[in-house]
């Protein structure tokens, strides 16, 4: 049974990282969305930006970078073969390089391993979107917390319904260690028609206090056009505290105004 994977997400403080593929109502997109939260400053300290193929993430204020190896990468890029891989992390560019060789997805993750972040063992989470409209949703996670035994799953849907994907997150919500998404991906209802329209009603759902970057993608089955809507927090609270800091220079110009000019100064002749 679909889920409401809005109502899911508001109700989870941390699901960490997300992956949703589906399709679009009318049944003419394949649908992409990922995004971001993060608990630490470094975490926080980040943007996605379109590239050429895809999207990336990048620091949004470059002095304050700490360690960047496991939170800047290619997070979505098209392949030759006219598919569109999207994650977590640079197994991005793993997808990337196997696909050039002519390897499966498949193959290529399975040189990989979940994040070296002890004591969470965050899962690396991945998604394939072929032309024709099917899609293969994989985690790479340990088992019950356990850094000896990798797990690796993979999920493969052809021909998927219109209006409905399927998502998977890194962690099932907040915790000490992080708990790692389990089972199969959600089920899930998909009825925005549009990238702006699903980045949006992604980050109206997401946690205010550790969401930072939503990227959502609709592409055409037919033409294989792209479009792509990026929401940033950072440059929300960036421009929030802009119109903030010129609304009170308006206020304090017009205080001064109503107040009119200062009475000049009496002058005095001594005699």
């Amino acid at each position: 049974m679909k889920q409401d994977l809005f109502q899911y997400l508001k109700q989870k403080r941390y699901p960490g990282r997300g992956i949703l593929l589906g399709r679009s109502p009318d049944g003419e997109n394949g649908v992409i969305a990922y995004f971001i939260m993060g608990r630490s400053a470094n975490s926080r300290n980040r943007v996605l930006e379109e590239t050429n193929d895809g999207a990336r993430t990048k620091a949004y204020d470059e002095s304050k970078m700490e360690d960047p190896s496991l939170i800047i990468y290619n997070a979505v890029a098209k392949l030759g073969d006219g598919r569109t891989v999207v994650s977590n992390g640079d197994q991005t560019d793993s997808v990337r390089s196997a696909a050039a060789a002519g390897w499966t997805a498949q193959q290529a993750l399975a040189a990989r391993r979940f994040e070296p972040d002890d004591p969470n063992w965050t899962p690396r989470i991945t998604g394939v979107l072929s032309p024709d409209g099917s899609y293969m949703l994989s985690i790479i996670r340990a088992l019950d917390g356990d850094p000896s035994c990798c797990c690796r799953a993979y999920f493969e849907y052809e021909n998927p319904p219109a209006g409905a994907g399927q998502f998977i997150c890194t962690y099932q919500d907040d915790g000490s260690p992080l708990p790692s998404f389990t089972g199969e991906p959600l089920y899930v209802n998909l009825p925005q028609t549009g990238p702006q329209e699903l980045a949006e009603a992604l980050w109206d759902s997401l946690n205010e206090d550790n969401r930072v970057s939503v990227y959502a993608a609709f592409v055409n089955l037919s033409t294989r056009e792209m479009k792509a809507f990026i929401v940033n927090g950072n440059y929300l609270k960036e421009a929030a505290e802009k119109a903030a800091a010129e609304a009170e220079s308006a206020a304090d110009n017009a205080s001064a105004a109503a107040d009119g000019p200062a009475p000049a100064a009496e002058e005095t002749v001594d005699g």
